[in-house]
């Protein structure tokens, strides 16, 4: 263990929520869901003032608009994210160069190099500077800091700090500061790994921390046992580690509450293909093999690959690929985690010897559907009869970062790629503004940005030539 709290984690508070409450004034304060805007799709972030009607990722979007039906549900501008995390490991980088990323908000940071100080008031110092500077090179985002002597010990801590806030863990505090937290609070326990400890009469880490190793391991199995029985005594020694040379890209959702549901993992599949392929079609790349990786309660990972006869960088390949694979996963066990990745990277692009699957019989691809309004209408700010009627008709489906938003209602009208909820749009007339709604051969607009304050809404014909969205 290190002698001095000398491990950085940072994670940037609702991000992608706060990103777009920074971008469209009109939502600052109020509650935001980011994801798949439709009943099969799923949140990828909330805003605080959501979260407060118990709304949270990975929470079936269903289940998102019955709890908090007067949020502005958004599908996600994955251009500004990647330019706000940008700024932020940048920020991190001159820290030291000792980063690790873990996703766009979020990141480790080793001090332990250069000739700073690792005395904690120090430390804090340093931390507090690097919040202002974030602050202010990012619009006003905030991001909570945690400090320990171990990763583990680091995101105890950002977690103990949320949100906005900085928790430093003095070495030698470590294990009476864990001891009060629930046993869920250690990595690698999940729903069925607690039916099994809470037989043990465990609730907290305390409760781990009298029992011996060798029960651990014979209730659990040992690797998790020992595992487990390591970190409830915070024993933690695994090193930061700073980008490698890119030889696979992937994308992961770990799961606040263990799913199950198919249709749901599928909307989650199709995102993060997507994502998976703007970051290959960004680095110039196509892939070879496509990699599917899944983590049931208990912690037991599996992965699953198929290598193809060619090479790709599309998303609708790399998703295809990934919801066969998922056919071998035992989806009703339930998933804490799901990831899409790819890997054997090359420059070019090969043919493929064979096509994929048909879409089946019944199912429509996405250009042949719509899109319905993203807020609920409120106030002076409403959406005509029409639009109104078909917000609470409309189901939505929504695939992350790839334009596509859809919906099985078979009476909408289609509409251009890119007029997506929450978009970014430019009028000829009217300026800059971001798409608030979109149904029945409309698109509404609010016209505002981040500089400016709340600003008016005006609905244009989707195919109106003095619309058009936003370019970057």
């Amino acid at each position: 263990m290190r002698p001095h709290a000398s491990v950085l984690h940072l994670d940037l508070d609702a991000f992608f929520a706060a990103v777009e409450q920074r971008d469209k004034p009109s939502l600052r304060g109020k509650p935001v869901i980011v994801g798949g805007i439709g009943p099969r799709g799923v949140v990828s972030t909330a805003s605080y003032e959501a979260r407060t009607f118990g709304v949270h990722s990975a929470m079936p979007m269903h289940e998102a608009r019955r709890r908090c039906p007067h949020a502005a549900f958004l599908s996600g501008r994955f251009g500004a994210y990647r330019a706000a995390s940008g700024i932020v490991m940048g920020l991190l980088r001159e820290l030291s160069p000792l980063v690790e990323p873990l996703s766009l908000d979020e990141a480790f940071v080793d001090l332990a190099v250069g000739e700073r100080s690792l005395e904690p008031g120090a430390v804090l110092a340093e931390v507090a500077a690097l919040k202002l500077r974030l602050a202010e090179a990012t619009g006003g985002l905030t991001a909570s800091v945690g400090v320990g002597s171990s990763k583990f010990i680091a995101k105890v801590a950002t977690e103990l700090a949320k949100p906005d806030g900085v928790r430093l863990v003095a070495p030698g505090t470590e294990v009476e500061v864990i001891a009060p937290l629930p046993a869920r609070a250690i990595p690698g326990i999940g729903p069925v790994t607690m039916e099994k400890l809470a037989r043990l009469g465990v609730s907290n880490v305390a409760d781990l921390q009298r029992l011996s190793p060798r029960e651990l391991v014979r209730e659990l199995g040992r690797a998790q046992g020992e595992w487990i029985a390591a970190l409830a005594f915070a024993r933690d020694d695994r090193p930061v580690e700073p980008d490698r040379e890119t030889k696979s890209i992937s994308v992961e959702d770990t799961f606040e509450t263990d799913v199950t549901d198919r249709m749901a993992l599928d909307a989650v599949v199709e995102r993060d293909a997507t994502g998976v392929a703007r970051r290959l079609s960004a680095a110039g790349l196509f892939a070879r093999t496509i990699t599917l990786k899944a983590r049931y309660p208990d912690f037991t990972t599996l992965t699953r690959s198929r290598t193809l006869d060619g090479a790709t960088d599309a998303a609708e390949t790399i998703a295809a690929v990934a919801r066969v694979l998922l056919d071998t996963i035992d989806v009703p066990r339930g998933l804490r985690l799901l990831g899409v990745g790819v890997a054997g990277l090359t420059e070019s692009a090969q043919e493929a010897l064979f096509e994929l699957a048909p879409v089946e019989p019944g199912e429509r691809s996405p250009v042949e559907r719509g899109a319905t309004p993203a807020v609920n209408p409120s106030g002076p700010d409403q959406l005509n009869q029409g639009e109104v009627e078909n917000r609470a008709s409309a189901g939505v489906e929504f695939v992350e970062d790839s334009g596509l938003t859809h919906t099985g209602v078979p009476t909408m009208a289609r509409r251009p790629a890119g007029y997506r909820p929450g978009d970014d749009v430019v009028h000829d007339e009217q300026g800059a503004g971001w798409v608030w709604g979109t149904g029945l051969g409309r698109v509404t607009v609010r016209f505002e940005t981040a500089e400016t304050g709340p600003g008016p809404v005006r609905t244009f014909a989707v195919d109106d030539p003095a619309l058009r969205p936003a370019q970057g």
